[in-house]
């Protein structure tokens, strides 16, 4: 595993990466309230067949985290910034994994660049509306009609109980080590972070407007798509999962027994699909 920084647009972004650079790339995305640290188990079981990258996002993991009059955290300015550290790191061509607000910032990337787009790996990364659980009624309301005092109860978003429950909900006891909610309390901690955060929150609602768009690029480009979901997930709720194959009926959908971060506890499974994509490749 190698880990570095590159500056993109003033800001530096931090990054692993692993496996031959003469590999296909795989480029990794992860979610909130996360960093690409959410991938150090799958990394190393997938790198023998691919050139894994998997940076963190501004505001994110390692990454700079500059101040709200610096950068507007959007989801569209994260996936711009995040473009054009792909191309800073010379990649020109690659598969994508997408998790949680990975998918609506690796869909944006794959929508400007179809060309780059080698195939794409869907872990609980939704673009459909039948993939909203209960919790998103509650914040379409919240975006139709903001008040402070329902900016500053979203916040709860970044409580070490919630962001525990994130990753333990759904899955069985004793299979998901501390390590990672533990990491991601402690970014929690830092300046601004609560401000930064919830101004993703609020701007959420730009990714559920662009679903369209997303399932459009699908039909017209047609990527390779594996879908591998955390069936328990009350966030994005099995129904997403399946909804990809009304735009892909060729998609390859796969349900693991697990929550939201499916990888905490089925990481060798998820590992095992992703290679199985290189064996189907060199068939092919």
């Amino acid at each position: 595993m190698k880990y570095g920084k590159i500056s993109v647009s003033g800001i530096n972004i931090f990054y692993r990466e692993a496996g031959n650079p003469d590999s296909p790339a795989m480029i990794l995305f992860h979610g909130f309230p996360s960093s690409s640290h959410m991938f150090r188990d799958l990394i190393p079981m997938i790198a023998g067949n691919f050139h894994v990258i998997a940076p963190d996002y501004p505001g994110f993991g390692q990454s700079d985290m500059p101040s709200r009059n610096e950068f507007t955290y959007t989801f569209d300015n994260i996936a711009g910034i995040i473009d054009g550290f792909i191309s800073a790191m010379g990649i020109s061509t690659f598969y994508m994994y997408v998790f949680d607000y990975g998918a609506p910032i690796g869909f944006r990337i794959a929508m400007k660049n179809p060309g780059k787009i080698l195939g794409i790996i869907s872990q609980n990364g939704n673009i459909y509306s039948e993939g909203l659980g209960k919790k998103w009624e509650a914040r379409a309301k919240y975006w139709a009609s903001p008040t402070p005092e329902l900016r500053e109860q979203y916040k709860s978003a970044f409580s070490p109980e919630t962001i525990i429950g994130q990753y333990t909900f759904g899955t069985k006891p004793g299979s998901v080590s501390p390590d990672g909610y533990t990491l991601d309390i402690h970014y929690t901690l830092r300046p601004e972070y609560d401000e930064i955060q919830s101004d993703l929150i609020f701007d959420y609602q730009s990714n559920v407007k662009l679903y369209p768009k997303f399932q459009e690029y699908l039909r017209t480009y047609k990527p390779e798509l594996l879908v591998v979901w955390g069936k328990n997930d009350p966030s994005f709720i099995p129904a997403g999962a399946e909804a990809f194959r009304r735009d892909l009926p060729d998609a390859e959908i796969h349900f693991v027994d697990s929550g939201h971060f499916a990888l905490e506890s089925c990481c060798e499974e998820i590992a095992g699909l992703i290679n199985s994509l290189m064996v189907k490749r060199k068939v092919d």
